[in-house]
């Protein structure tokens, strides 16, 4: 049976009618075994506007309070997770939504008291994709997490995952053959903004220490050398061009590599 290849599609891929979706049920049909993990933060914001719910931030990244995390929960696991599966069930695929919440799949503990429920993965328990994938069904993935030990508070169960952080993990506990970025950059990119087709781990943690790897880029990086504990091959490519991961899994596409 071939080896499971997990795609992380990001707001780039959300909302916009581009070929991803159908580039992953092409690839099913083929025989191929893809696990998706999807974000949705854009959606989330803009929700958040729509409910008159004020955004608060610690070091540029937005906090996860009480309220913020039900909106969270219910963007990520509703909304998003099943508008995706709908269309890849309409363009003759087989899918089914999850969340880490489903089955323990993803134990976390909170990150930083600072910036409220937002967990770090403490544990990976893969016996629900490997038994969605027996059954002949694509994963698809919100990146919410089991609270572990749980907390006493009023949301003491789920915490606010990372979903590029939530990718490099589910291809580390799988083996993965190929851990796949679709971005809306056109990989990494140098200090004078050209294209870095390829990186050992080691330049790859050089780019993260100088500050070349920066913003939404860095947990990309950190979840590509995470994978490689098991992984062969990591990838971060331009999801915005027609076919870009059908492309990728051909060898045909651009990006960066980090393997």
């Amino acid at each position: 049976m071939k080896k499971v290849i997990v795609i992380k599609i990001g707001g780039s891929t959300l909302g916009n009618h581009d070929t991803t979706l159908a580039d992953l049920v092409a690839l099913q049909q083929r025989g191929e075994r893809p696990v998706v993990v999807h974000g949705g933060a854009n959606v989330v914001t803009d929700w958040l506007g729509r409910l008159g719910i004020p955004v608060s931030f610690v070091r540029g990244l937005r906090v996860t309070d009480a309220k913020t995390l039900k909106v969270v929960i219910a963007i990520l696991a509703g909304l998003v997770n099943k508008e995706l599966v709908a269309a890849v069930e309409s363009l003759g695929g087989r899918a089914i939504g999850l969340t880490g919440i489903d089955g323990g799949l993803f134990e976390a503990k909170i990150k930083d008291a600072e910036m409220g429920y937002v967990g770090e993965i403490v544990k990976v328990n893969p016996a629900p994709l490997e038994a969605v994938l027996e059954a002949g069904f694509m994963p698809v993935i919100a990146p919410l997490g089991l609270q572990s030990p749980p907390g006493s508070e009023e949301n003491a169960f789920v915490l606010n995952l990372n979903g590029d952080t939530v990718a490099g993990e589910i291809a580390a506990a799988l083996a993965a053959e190929k851990l796949i970025f679709l971005t809306d950059v056109a990989g990494i990119c140098d200090g004078s903004g050209e294209l870095i087709r390829r990186l050992s781990p080691e330049e790859a943690k050089a780019l993260l220490v100088s500050g070349v790897a920066s913003g939404g880029m860095i947990p990309k990086v950190e979840a590509c050398l995470r994978a490689l504990s098991t992984v062969p091959i990591t990838r971060i490519v331009d999801g915005r061009l027609p076919h870009a991961l059908l492309s990728d899994i051909e060898g045909a596409g651009d990006g960066t590599t980090i393997a």
